[in-house]
């Protein structure tokens, strides 16, 4: 009830922000979620063990660790598809890498390939989802129907209507 509050959406006009509502049920981006939580909670626990109660410490080393892992689906990660650079590991702030007195220049290129690199996990993406897709309905059982076979077109069973007077 706080999002259709009149002072939020006053504040909201304010600055100039337009509220839209949209339904939580997509099925392909609750599983991504849940997936991702699933690998996040995972890290959590493999770092935590049996201290549960600091994992507020932890969080953030574990999504660093997340975002800067090739991701199975695209093969890339996910902090350079957002920055178009590599990400830098602390360690190498106090102490450069050979990775980064060597590709001083490298940034200008990385910077130029980042849409390219973007369209190909994109396309990597895609394709995933097309294999799965194809593997799932080669499990679906085909049926055709003839003419005047009879179909269930509804299913109703289940939904009680409160009428007045019963």
């Amino acid at each position: 009830m706080q999002f259709t509050d009149k002072k939020f959406r006053e504040f909201l006009f304010g600055l100039g922000i337009e509220k839209r509502f949209s339904s939580v049920e997509h099925p392909q981006t609750n599983s991504q979620v849940e997936t991702t939580n699933k690998v996040i909670i995972q890290g959590l626990r493999k770092r935590l063990g049996q201290k549960k109660g600091v994992w507020v410490d932890e969080l953030a080393s574990v999504l660093w660790s997340y975002r800067t892992t090739p991701q199975s689906s695209t093969g890339e990660m996910l902090f350079q598809l957002t920055y178009g650079v590599y990400a830098v590991i602390p360690v190498e702030v106090g102490d450069p890498s050979p990775r980064l007195l060597l590709g001083g220049g490298g940034e200008v290129v990385e910077k130029d390939l980042i849409d390219v690199n973007r369209e190909m996990a994109h396309l990597s993406k895609i394709t995933m989802k097309q294999r799965v897709a194809l593997r799932y309905n080669s499990k679906v059982l085909k049926r055709s129907f003839e003419p005047n076979d009879l179909v269930l077109q509804r299913n109703d069973i289940g939904l009680l209507t409160l009428e007045k007077g019963n």
